[in-house]
């Protein structure tokens, strides 16, 4: 197929490359060359269908994890940011609720709407968004890097709530794209101590070179019944598994605090257990996407060379094989980290 095009999703199980001529921006509004678009979880679960009800509205163009440069400007939009390069927020919130004027725009009161999900996403050769929802990065900025600046704001957003300070015992359950990620961000605060948990050996090494000082496997770690607890200021759950949290509590000392940025399978019966969390005085803090203030934190992380989401990229494929990205990560093939889709 020649010219442009976007990935849409019908309904589970189905999709379609078609041709998708950009959309002018509107007042207010951005037409964005996407460089790069990632895929994760969340896009796996549009696919089979399991996405929770009211969160996917089908036919969808896919695509939340995405980088780009602005190629035009709507009216009420300042003229010099066509051209400049940028990331996105996903969020599309009211701005008029009282969680939108806290700043707390994940928990936006309007009914659901994210690109990607309910709106058009990056899948595409283009998309058009609201020009309030961009970030701009620097001019010399890798956007192959930047596209993996999504997952790296929800990090943020639950380290703003949980903030580690230097010389703290700190943990992160899960090596994922969210895991490693919340390691990076973890390290440049100096902690004393910065434990990886994961499933396999795999990740030890990458997990060393982004600030790790300990490895550890789930295997390795007591038993759901120990009363052993750890003494780790914070954790960070990013696996998402059944059990990680339960896994991540266990490690924490008395008054500990403990933020989650995984999604479990709803109804796990291997989640928190309420009389821990009082008897430990355990702090939970959880994050559901990220919003502006996190996205700026990361932006400016990334930009100061804090965050390096490069190493976590290992393919790249063309828009047109939408199928082989899912089935790469469907595998389950420990050298299968981040997949892209490159328009």
């Amino acid at each position: 197929m020649t010219g442009p095009r976007a990935v849409v999703l019908d309904g589970p199980g189905r999709h379609r490359i078609v041709p998708a001529e950009p959309v002018a921006p509107g007042p207010g509004e951005a037409l964005v060359r996407v460089h790069a678009a990632g895929i994760c979880g969340s896009d796996r679960e549009v696919h089979a269908g399991t996405r929770p009800e009211g969160y996917v509205r089908y036919p969808v163009t896919p695509g939340h994890e995405w980088s780009g440069t602005v190629e035009a400007v709507g009216p009420g939009v300042p003229a010099d940011l066509a051209g400049r390069k940028v990331v996105g927020e996903g969020f599309r919130n009211c701005q008029v609720c009282d969680r939108c004027h806290a700043g707390e725009t994940t928990l936006c009161g309007a009914p659901y709407e994210e690109t990607g999900f309910t709106q058009p996403g990056a899948m595409a050769d283009t998309l058009t968004l609201p020009a309030r929802l961009l970030h701009v990065l620097d001019d010399d900025a890798d956007l192959r890097s930047a596209a993996l600046l999504e997952p790296a704001a929800c990090v943020a957003a639950a380290l703003l709530m949980a903030p580690a300070a230097p010389g703290d015992r700190v943990a992160v359950v899960g090596t994922g794209t969210l895991g490693m990620l919340a390691v990076q961000f973890l390290a440049a605060v100096s902690p004393a101590e910065l434990l990886v948990v994961g499933t396999r050996r795999d990740r030890e090494e990458l997990a060393a070179s982004f600030g790790a000082t300990m490895y550890r496997t789930t295997a390795e770690l007591p038993g759901p019944q120990s009363t052993d607890f750890g003494d780790f200021d914070l954790v960070v759950e990013a696996a998402g598994s059944p059990g990680a949290a339960r896994t991540g509590a266990g490690l924490l000392r008395r008054g500990g605090r403990l933020a989650l940025t995984g999604i479990p399978e709803a109804g796990s019966a291997q989640g928190l257990d309420p009389t821990d969390l009082v008897v430990r005085q355990l702090t939970v803090h959880t994050v559901f996407g990220a919003p502006p203030a996190a996205w700026a934190h990361t932006v400016r992380a990334f930009g100061a060379g804090v965050l390096d989401p490069a190493p976590l990229i290992t393919h790249e494929l063309p828009l047109e094989d939408f199928a082989g990205a899912l089935g790469l990560l469907a595998g389950r093939d420990p050298k299968v980290g981040k997949v892209l889709l490159r328009p």
